[in-house]
């Protein structure tokens, strides 16, 4: 006998990240197959060493991480992980980022600035990384910067089926926060079943992050509930800057739909304040006790993730599981 014939197995692998391990337990659940116990910690200078308990060896990794506050102790991480399963053997690595870090800066708006959404992308990529998951990116140009798969979940449908349930029979109309993401409202407007659109005009001051100023709302908003989507919440300023703004036009009730909920201070206590009546996210990022209030509604990300997990592992269609949106 001239060659070895070996049985063509596929294994599936977990790792979690320590930016919300609960995720990764959850995606495990649906998934039947526990995270990979492992040795992570840092050493007394900050450094983090990770190591796997297990064999990688041949193995479909999948490596779960939340890039939450401490933005980039987890990205550090998250190199360090993909490194040792790399060095570890396994066959193929996918880094699933629920939230994509540093995807507000994908584009040089002044001279001698970075693109660093464009740099995270080539970290991953030199550390092993083969493919990248991850939802709701803040531009689908993103996409472009992974030299590799790059699969785009949606958590519109999870938000949208909630918001039918929560509200029907009421007039809605979908308010898109800004230009920017009007193309994103008008989707939510064709799942929603072609409810008007409105868009608030505002101006932001390039050399102050985080602050913004709403001119006026165009479109049809007055007695009706006005329904705010964007992909992110960090300090909560656009969008209860839009909410005032919304309320001053007519508006019968304002609601909030965001796929990450950042809550960077003071964005817990302007939600708090403002009259915003539900905010609605996903489990993207961990939010913790201090931030929740009673009309934050957290909805889970993990089924979505664990089917397209699931998807990549069977070598499916990812696109599928969105009637072939991308």
């Amino acid at each position: 006998m001239g060659s070895i014939v070996a049985e063509n197995r596929k294994s599936l692998m977990l790792f979690s990240g320590r930016g919300f391990p609960e995720l990764a337990d959850e995606i495990g659940q649906v998934l039947g197959v526990a995270p990979t116990p492992a040795d992570s910690y840092e050493f007394a200078n900050g450094e983090i060493f990770v190591r796997f308990k297990d064999s990688v060896r041949g193995s479909d990794a999948f490596v779960v991480q939340s890039v939450t506050e401490g933005v980039n102790r987890w990205v550090m991480e998250t190199l360090i992980m993909i490194d040792a399963l790399k060095r570890g053997s396994a066959k193929r690595i996918t880094v699933v980022l629920p939230f994509y870090p540093y995807a507000r800066q994908d584009k040089k708006h002044r001279g001698r600035e970075p693109i660093s959404a464009r740099l995270v992308a080539d970290l991953l990529k030199t550390a092993g990384a083969n493919r990248i998951l991850t939802v709701d990116l803040h531009t689908a140009q993103i996409q472009g910067f992974f030299d590799g798969p790059v699969d785009h979940l949606f958590a519109m449908d999870i938000l949208a089926e909630h918001v039918e349930k929560k509200y029907a029979g009421r007039p809605l109309t979908v308010v898109a926060p800004d230009s920017g993401r009007v193309r994103v409202a008008e989707r939510w407007t064709d799942r929603l079943g072609g409810c008007p659109l409105a868009f608030i005009h505002k101006t932001r001051d390039p050399l102050k992050p985080n602050q913004v100023v709403a001119n006026r709302v165009v479109g049809e908003v007055e007695g009706r509930v006005c329904l705010i989507v964007d992909d992110m919440i960090d300090t909560g300023g656009t969008i209860t800057k839009a909410s005032d703004i919304l309320w001053e036009e007519g508006a019968a009730d304002v609601i909030v739909a965001s796929t990450h909920a950042l809550l960077s201070d003071p964005a817990t206590e302007r939600l708090k304040n403002s009259r915003i009546s539900e905010l609605v996210v996903t489990n993207t990022l961990p939010l913790p006790p201090e931030k929740r209030l009673d009309k934050i509604t957290v909805l889970s990300i993990a089924p979505l993730l664990a089917r397209a997990i699931r998807e990549v592992f069977d070598d499916g269609s990812v696109t599928t599981l969105f009637g072939g949106l991308s």
